[in-house]
């Protein structure tokens, strides 16, 4: 990670095909794009790489967030559960609709607490978004017994997970529906983008008709499609699509690479004393962009953090204090700061955020270090790391 990393001849010659056309546009133009339709060649092969029978590609994982949700009929004061740990977009994407977020604790495993869904389900709960941080997992399974006892939507947030399983199933196709960043940072990148994906055919209708002002897409003639439903622009360009198709050729490499030296990593760090990692639940497997580790408590994490930065070691965070991953910076949404007035459905009944107990969050994101896995790296270059890092813990 991410897939900038690996840009070659594969994604040129992609953009290639598109700048040649001219159409930078994925809809209509027929004739004029010498028969390349890049966003459509993407979708159906990701689709099949997630063992998902549809994808509607978008222009960023937020508006796929927003997309999914809209697709699945959720507004002006449904209530969607949360974890406290996830990107700014999370909240921002469900807050577009008029819908409420409603905040939940993690536990080890980075992601939310099934229990504490269960607890905050409400009669206006009407789904329950886990987001995979890192590039593991939230406990699927006891996710979706939940959503069927309560018939909730389960949305798969797996815009950090790419390449990830769970029970087999790749991260995103296990729930109703999952969502996908190809941002500049992502696994695989398309400089912007993003995609839904889902088994149910009247999710990804809804979806690709809401992405493009609610055209139903029927015929050739883009001026005579009708408008069953309001929608808006989220759709993706070719140019950014073209990208992302390269891109997909090379997952498979990039997980394995991320693996070798997510593996030279760990082992390393196996034994060093304090040292404790994320879990992983039973029948998961992370896709590794992410190595994911515990401190015995928060003055201990920072000094180790700032070990760490002191070795030279970059791309290791301390969420604890980030402003866009964890409640703590969020002081925006906790005060609902917006340019304009907010839905009254979300003024009325969000939580009191600078007043709800999330100690237990507190109780791993203050002990948590995530250190990146680059793809670029040679394995001497991984391996001195490696090593460095351990001598940083170890010394701290």
């Amino acid at each position: 990670m991410p897939g900038f990393e690996v840009f070659g001849d594969e994604e040129r010659k992609q953009v290639n095909d598109v700048l040649e056309s001219g159409i930078l546009m994925r809809y209509g133009f027929d004739g004029m794009r010498n028969g390349h339709w890049k966003a459509r060649e993407f979708e159906t092969a990701f689709a099949e790489r997630m063992q998902s029978n549809h994808c509607q590609l978008v222009s960023s994982g937020t508006s796929a967030l927003t997309v999914a949700l809209a697709s699945a009929g959720i507004g002006a004061g449904d209530e969607v559960i949360m974890p406290t740990f996830t990107f700014v977009a999370s909240f921002e994407s469900i807050m577009m609709l008029g819908a409420v977020p409603v905040l939940v604790d993690i536990d080890d495993t980075l992601t939310m607490d099934p229990k504490a869904v269960e607890a905050a389900i409400t009669p206006r709960t009407r789904c329950i978004m886990p987001v995979h941080m890192c590039g593991s997992m939230a406990d699927l399974g006891a996710l979706k017994e939940i959503c069927s006892k309560y018939n909730l939507l389960l949305l798969e947030d797996a815009c950090q997970a790419l390449g990830g399983t769970y029970e087999g199933k790749p991260l995103g196709s296990y729930g109703d529906m999952g969502c996908f960043s190809f941002d500049f940072v992502k696994t695989i990148t398309c400089g912007e983008g993003g995609a839904v994906i889902s088994n149910f055919d009247h999710y990804i209708t809804n979806a690709d008709q809401y992405q493009d002002h609610g055209h139903d897409h029927v015929g050739n003639d883009r001026g005579a499609e009708t408008h069953p439903h309001l929608g808006y622009n989220f759709r993706i360009s070719e140019l950014n699509a073209a990208v992302g198709l390269a891109q997909l050729s090379k997952l498979d490499d990039i997980l394995a690479i991320q693996k070798k030296h997510y593996d030279i990593m760990r082992e390393a760090l196996d034994g060093v004393t304090g040292v404790t990692f994320r879990r992983v639940p039973e029948t998961g497997e992370e896709n590794y962009s992410f190595l994911n580790f515990f401190m015995p408590d928060e003055a201990t994490a920072q000094i180790a953090h700032s070990a760490l930065t002191e070795a030279g070691i970059d791309g290791c965070f301390y969420w604890y204090t980030n402003n866009w991953h964890y409640i703590n910076g969020w002081e925006h949404l906790r005060d609902l700061k917006s340019l304009g007035t907010l839905p009254s459905e979300i003024t009325e009944q969000i939580q009191d955020l600078n007043d709800t107990d999330f100690s237990q969050s507190d109780h791993w994101m203050s002990r948590t270090i995530s250190c990146l896995v680059k793809i670029g790296w040679t394995e001497e270059e991984v391996r001195a790391r490696a090593e460095k890092m351990k001598e940083a813990l170890s010394g701290r």
